[in-house]
């Protein structure tokens, strides 16, 4: 089905477009009156604070509903405690916008081991504690407490990942949608600009919120027999293991008259009447039980070809699994996460329906992706490109003790893109932003970095990023329009990229150097996550990248090296990542350049097995790398590997009951088999040595345990005090204590700009290393995929093309010696040296 709406910007301006654009969107009634304003017509609640960026999504949305004549006002992680800061700007005209960030608000608060965490990236200083635990739920109710009587709109990605029943790593449950927690009117999930749009111009003309049941990216609740659902057509989808549609046995002594009224019906049509067609029940039709409503079809076969004859897709809906029943049957859990995943492309999918005790969450199709002009559109709005002046320190600066880490990250980086079609199972990028790429012009780009350079404070000539969820999808998408809008596999790139997805990098590489020859533009740096397997397609591209855009790292990602867990990610085998390993140091060898690799890996993702882990670490070691920072597995809602953890069954074979069909998979859980993977990950550390010597000797590979370098650990343990010592400064120092971070001279490791902007980690002996990127963002971006829940990685360094050498040991990016954790030291060796 063709993929056409109504352009975001061919509506007709709201009456208060009158009133002009504002500098900074008001907070505060003093900010109101200043720009003339009685009242707000869309007022927007976030748990961020409030950036005026593109890569803030609460902006963009509040820009945009501003560039169609709507007076929006932002409250910003406001005190939840009460009602009261809820009517800071008063009632607002229209409805309430509700999101919890750029971040899930629970992975925002918590590790992947359920701890709090004692800071957040988007709040000024960097300071935790300034949202509550499910901050959609809880600001929508405080909204309605405030204003009873106007609509709630809640959106942003904790809204869209929980649209319907999800499994809950925090309480380790299945929660409903939080569309019925939060009592909200409407949920919109994924990018929201043409939902929103569309929806604040008819709650303009006044049009009840309970009407509007028709725009795409919407849910909403429905009662039995609602009225407004006649003319759907059901498909009931709620178990599984059960057979297509049977028929009763034909009584050959019966006329059809007979068999007609013997149920209660007749063969005879009225005059004028016309039947259905073959398997559909008709405009109108009556539920089996005769009432109005959706018309249930039970998998009609056609008479003339016996051939499956479904009713339109624009008008079927998909019954999933009720809340009761998957929040006590894992299987039913699984097969319902199976059957969201298969209606996720905009050109096919058909809207689903999930019961809640009483109630429908009704889920229609997703939206239909932006154009290139439309994206331009978003981009190009005024955006003052920093934090709002209520966060400014003693000198008005943002730099300082109010600085928001998320906002420092961002703020040379322009996004490029939107969407992934990558369908790894572990991120939720795919199921918030969609797999179809939404592509800004290069034209648009270039204005983008030109403002920049212009109007931002502290620009030093270096762009940080240009990027998106992953650097190189750049225009990249399926060559037929047709075969893309029928197409229902989760990913483009796997087992293998497929053959008609286009993946020449040319748009990418042009835009690459327009960028880099603008004037007053020095270096540009990709930030993002790149994706190797479509690298290695376009050699060239490689090339363009490894001479001019890194800044001595670069961030991939080949998750692990066992074909178990890649199965279970959807991830390609790490035979691919030796063919770009191999590009990328021959390119840097001919450029002259010492770059490093930081590859990423999880641990404890469903399908792991102890074993699996095993051989990544002598891979590791082979290879000479020492992971610094460790994550396990996060399991977020509603993602595929979630799913997995949960049902420990593989929603990419298929589900079935049957022991002997579907897949079982390994689920990694309980304390002390997650701290074992990360143990081996980090199986230099002797905290470790206990417990994988343990682990070894289980395996049956107590062959591993000794002194020889073909050993993985050795016999001896040395005193430690148990502690995990990361080499970030942050979390290294001791309470009470001044780290010892300077060179000589004053100087603090390498300048800001040669490490893509972010502030320089320094090390022991003043190198110094960039961090991986907060746990959280997509590709290290916050919010540039609606902030991609943290898939828990490590990261490593390794010199293009060097070898470890002898009595030196390679640690996270920079190869320096290990840390000192307060351990006996080891022997030295004759002819080695220790350190640098």
């Amino acid at each position: 089905m063709p993929l056409n709406a109504k352009p975001i910007t061919s509506w007709r301006p709201y009456w208060a477009k009158r009133f002009g654009t504002a500098k900074f969107l008001p907070t505060s009634r003093e900010e109101m009156d200043a720009l003339g304003w009685d009242s707000c017509d869309v007022v927007l609640v976030t748990g961020d604070a409030y950036v005026d960026h593109p890569s803030f999504g609460m902006s963009v949305i509040g820009r945009v509903l501003e560039a169609q004549g709507f007076r929006v006002g932002i409250i910003a992680q406001p005190d939840w405690q009460s009602a009261e800061p809820f009517r800071a700007l008063g009632k607002p005209n229209l409805f309430w916008g509700v999101t919890a960030g750029n971040m899930d608000s629970m992975i925002n608060r918590y590790t992947a081991d359920r701890k709090i965490r004692s800071d957040d990236a988007y709040t000024p200083g960097g300071q935790g504690g300034s949202r509550p635990d499910r901050a959609c739920l809880v600001y929508a109710q405080r909204c309605r407490e405030a204003f009873p009587e106007v609509p709630i709109v809640i959106g942003g990605i904790e809204a869209s990942l929980r649209r319907i029943s999800h499994y809950d790593y925090w309480q380790d449950k299945v929660r409903r949608s939080i569309l019925v927690d939060a009592k909200a009117d409407l949920l919109l999930y994924g990018n929201a600009e043409r939902a929103l749009i569309e929806v604040a111009h008819r709650l303009g003309r006044r049009e009840p919120v309970e009407s509007i049941t028709d725009v795409r990216g919407t849910a909403f609740m429905r009662r039995s027999n609602d009225p407004t659902a006649l003319g759907w057509f059901e498909l009931d989808s709620s178990e599984v293991d059960r057979p297509g549609r049977i028929d009763e046995h034909i009584n050959p002594y019966l006329t059809t008259e007979e068999q007609a009224a013997a149920k209660g019906g007749s063969c005879t049509k009225e005059e004028g009447q016309q039947g259905p067609a073959d398997g559909q029940a008709g405009e109108g039709a009556a539920t089996p039980q005769g009432e109005p409503g959706v018309a249930v079809v039970a998998m009609p076969v056609s008479r003339k070809t016996g051939r499956i004859a479904l009713p339109p897709r624009e008008k079927t809906v998909i019954r999933l699994p009720s809340f009761e029943q998957v929040k006590s049957d894992p299987v039913l859990y699984a097969h319902a996460n199976r059957v969201l995943h298969l209606e996720t492309n905009p050109g096919n999918a058909r809207a689903l329906v999930q019961r809640h005790g009483e109630r429908d969450v009704w889920i229609n199709p997703p939206p239909i992706p932006l154009t290139t002009a439309e994206m331009d559109h978003v981009f190009d709005l005024h955006y003052a490109r920093s934090p709002h002046p209520r966060y400014a320190d003693e000198s008005g600066r943002h730099d300082g003790a109010t600085k928001i880490p998320a906002w420092e990250m961002i703020r040379f980086s322009v996004n490029i893109m939107r969407g992934c079609f990558g369908g790894c199972t572990f991120c939720s990028i795919t199921e918030h932003e969609g797999r179809i790429i939404q592509s800004r012009s290069e034209d648009s780009v270039i204005r983008e970095i030109e403002e920049m350079r212009d109007k931002v404070t502290g620009f030093t000539g270096v762009v940080s990023d240009l990027g998106g969820p992953t650097a190189n999808m750049y225009r990249l998408g399926c060559r037929s329009p047709e075969i893309e809008a029928a197409c229902r596999k989760p990913s483009c790139v796997y087992p293998d990229v497929c053959q008609n997805l286009r993946t020449d990098h040319a748009p990418l590489i042009k835009m690459y150097r327009r960028a880099r020859a603008l004037p007053g533009v020095k270096k540009i740096l990709i930030g993002s996550g790149l994706r190797y397997d479509l690298a290695v397609k376009s050699p060239e591209y490689i090339k363009e990248l490894v001479t001019h855009h890194v800044g001595g790292y670069l961030k991939i990602a080949p998750e692990h090296t066992e074909g178990g867990p890649l199965s279970k990610m959807m991830k390609p085998g790490i035979g691919t990542y030796d063919r770009f390993k191999q590009l990328f140091e021959q390119f840097s060898a001919e450029a002259g350049k010492q770059q490093f690799l930081i590859p990423y890996f999880i641990a404890a993702h469903p399908g792991t097995s102890d074993e699996d882990m095993m051989n990544l670490a002598l891979w590791l070691k082979r290879n000479g790398f020492r992971a610094d920072q460790v994550q396990t597995f996060y399991p977020s809602p509603m993602a595929t590997a979630t799913a997995m953890y949960h049902s420990g069954m593989n929603p990419l074979k298929g589900i079935s009951r049957d022991a002997a069909k579907g897949e079982k998979v390994d689920v990694v859980r309980g304390e002390r088999r997650r701290r074992l993977h990360k143990a081996f990950l980090r199986y230099h550390d002797p905290n470790n040595w206990p417990l994988l010597r343990d682990a070894l000797k289980d395996l049956g590979r107590a062959d591993l345990i000794g002194n020889g370098k073909h050993h993985l650990i050795p016999t001896f343990q040395p005193a430690t005090d148990g502690a995990y010592q990361s080499a970030r400064r942050k979390n290294s120092t001791a309470a009470g204590a001044r780290a010892s971070v300077a060179k000589p001279g004053g100087k603090v490791g390498m300048p800001q700009a040669a490490t893509g902007g972010k502030a320089p980690t320094v090390l022991s002996g003043g190198k110094t290393a960039v961090s991986g990127g907060k746990a959280g963002m997509a590709g290290g971006r916050p919010g540039a995929a609606g902030a991609q829940a943290p898939k828990g990685g490590v990261s490593y360094a390794k010199p293009a093309g060097a070898a470890p050498r002898r009595g030196t040991l390679l640690t996270q990016h920079t190869g320096l010696p290990p840390r000192e954790t307060g351990g006996r030291p080891a022997p030295a060796k004759a002819g080695g040296r220790k350190g640098r």
